[in-house]
């Protein structure tokens, strides 16, 4: 203790002089760092991309008869819902290989460099290749191009159809509950309000239009 203790041997320990550092360059060797994205199941197996993609491809081929919201998709999108897509997300949640739109995305995003596809495009990918993978922003907006040709339109209905347009794009559906519930719809007066510009009869017929065009 006594020896730990002198100042002469604790300045010693802190302050004798070390040998200088050198690097060696290797110049005929090259280092390559890379990383892989994976995606793991419920089990903690890993997947790369493509073979995630390939697995949820088989599911969408394989289930359109038990998923009703698949089918929906796949062959008739005028029955396209809010219900619908929670079924289409519950389904995918609770698979084994967790296929939720977060997942998905990142995968689409780094096999076909499309980041933030929506569910509906990669459900539509999976079975037929080349359907083209959108974003929900390009889908709505698409799909509310469509529904307005050959149309005219207040500049009241106009305003609502935007407002409706920013739902969509959040929400991929549209049903009579969310305007009074959601509030970029409900501030603007909700269903009252959007009755009064476009009239019960054709109001009912604008929501089964968009769904159906969203999903189309």
């Amino acid at each position: 203790m006594k020896l730990l203790q002198n100042k002469d041997f604790q300045n010693l320990l802190v302050a004798y002089k070390r040998p200088q550092r050198s690097f060696v360059r290797a110049y005929e060797y090259t280092d390559d760092v890379s990383s892989t994205m994976v995606l793991r199941d419920v089990a903690g197996r890993e997947y790369k991309p493509e073979d995630y993609l390939v697995a949820f491809e088989r599911f969408v081929r394989e289930n359109p008869e038990h998923v009703e919201a698949v089918r929906i998709l796949l062959d008739r999108p005028r029955d396209w819902s809010a219900s619908a897509l929670r079924e289409l997300r519950d389904k995918l949640r609770t698979n084994p290989l967790r296929f939720t739109d977060e997942n998905l995305q990142r995968a689409h995003a780094i096999r076909y460099r499309k980041p933030l596809a929506d569910i509906i495009s990669m459900v539509k990918h999976a079975a037929n290749a080349e359907v083209q993978l959108l974003t929900a922003s390009e889908r709505v907006d698409m799909a509310l191009a469509k529904f307005m040709v050959g149309q005219t339109f207040t500049t009241d209905q106009t305003k609502w159809l935007d407002r409706i347009r920013g739902h969509l794009r959040q929400n991929l559906s549209i049903e009579r509950e969310d305007f009074d519930l959601m509030p970029i719809l409900a501030d603007a007066g909700g269903w009252g309000a959007i009755r009064r510009a476009f009239g019960d009869t054709k109001l009912d017929a604008l929501i089964h239009a968009l769904n159906e065009a969203i999903a189309a």
